[in-house]
């Protein structure tokens, strides 16, 4: 094992957020807005999205450049020097017209696929409850899009696809595989789970022993010595900081069968971070980017706030060799780096759902926070 600096200049430098949903109010403020039609009980036009933010954060001057809604988020990432961005991508990108009868429906032109390679995002998860919104053609859209600008994903199209992993060649330090899953419990309806005749999503009926078995053994068919396997799940509801067993008992699993980091996501907000046999376990990373702005209701959750895991992995074995984290706060859809006192809070909290898996959070000196465990 290699120690200081150097074993942290080894490691493999990974940015993981939650989920990233540039449709809606964020895509009528980009250079290309869609069609701003929506079928929702609360809003019938994306545009009521953008006056929302307006009203309670001020004017936003639009149309913006596509870098604009990941204002400091992105001289972060710069300076952390990431192996592999990753992101849970939860809107459409499509022109399609056809949007399925599921009450909310998120769309982002494909002109403004820009936002999203602004930022270098290197893979995109697809297994969500939003990726079909607006029906198989807006999938196939969605993925023809991503594959055009070489943004790769995972989870979603026809089930070999959808459960193919994206790999990342990292010389010297063996591949990353990163598989995707998206749950029933998250909203997924069950007649979008992909098959080989319908593209859909990479969809686990359920979160049993058996299925983590069965997924861990389609993922032994493709790790090799010294890869390094993440399976990111869309699980759970949107609001709450229980993490339920057959969540704690699927991750744990997955890691005794030799998965190395599990990512999940749905919640609106952060949730608790366990460490499992030196593996990482995000039970739920909470939004990035929104346009959730003046909508109320849940305001103790403190969904404005977003945060930016940047794990650092041993190569070969998978361990986590450290976890930084770095805090961000929504105005006008754009990220902000949070200020002091929601650090702090961020900090507490997450020390206080986390402590029953043995894990703290600490603050340090660059106002960014870090795992301990």
């Amino acid at each position: 094992m290699l120690s200081g600096m150097k074993q942290l200049d080894h490691c493999i430098s990974l940015f993981l957020c939650g989920d990233v949903m540039t449709g809606r109010g964020i895509d009528q403020v980009l250079p290309h807005p869609a069609d701003p039609v929506l079928y929702e009980s609360y809003a019938r036009d994306a545009r009521e999205y953008v006056e929302l933010a307006e009203t309670a954060h001020g004017r936003i001057q639009y149309p913006v450049n596509f870098d604009y809604i990941w204002g400091d988020a992105l001289q972060e990432l710069e300076c952390a020097g990431t192996d592999a961005r990753i992101v849970n991508l939860e809107t459409s990108i499509t022109t399609a017209e056809e949007a399925c009868p599921k009450g909310i429906n998120y769309r982002m032109n494909p002109a403004n696929i820009g936002c999203i390679t602004a930022a270098h995002i290197d893979c995109c998860c697809l297994a969500n409850n939003h990726i079909l919104d607006w029906g198989y053609s807006g999938l196939e859209e969605t993925i023809e899009t991503l594959n055009k600008v070489h943004v790769r994903h995972a989870g979603a199209g026809r089930i070999a696809e959808a459960a193919a992993p994206v790999a990342f060649d990292l010389g010297r330090r063996g591949r990353l595989l990163f598989f995707a899953l998206g749950s029933p419990t998250s909203g997924i309806p069950l007649d979008w789970a992909a098959s080989a005749n319908k593209p859909g999503v990479n969809l686990i009926e359920t979160l049993s022993e058996e299925t983590a078995r069965r997924v861990a053994s389609e993922i032994h068919k493709i790790k090799q010595s010294g890869d390094i396997a993440i399976v990111s799940i869309h699980w759970g509801g949107n609001w709450g900081y229980e993490v339920p067993k057959a969540q704690r008992d699927f991750a744990h699993r997955l890691i005794n069968e030799g998965v190395d980091l599990v990512h999940g996501h749905s919640s609106h907000h952060p949730k608790a971070i366990e460490v499992y046999k030196d593996r990482l376990i995000l039970y739920g990373c909470g939004d990035f980017l929104t346009d959730y702005e003046g909508i109320t209701g849940y305001e103790e959750f403190r969904g404005d706030l977003s945060v930016m895991y940047l794990p650092k992995l041993e190569p070969s074995s998978g361990r986590l060799f450290e976890l930084k984290m770095i805090a961000f706060q929504s105005h006008r859809f754009r990220l902000n780096r949070a200020s002091m006192s929601d650090v702090y809070w961020l900090q507490h909290l997450l020390t206080n759902i986390s402590a029953s898996f043995r894990t703290h959070v600490e603050l340090d000196q660059d106002m960014s926070l870090k795992l301990q465990w």
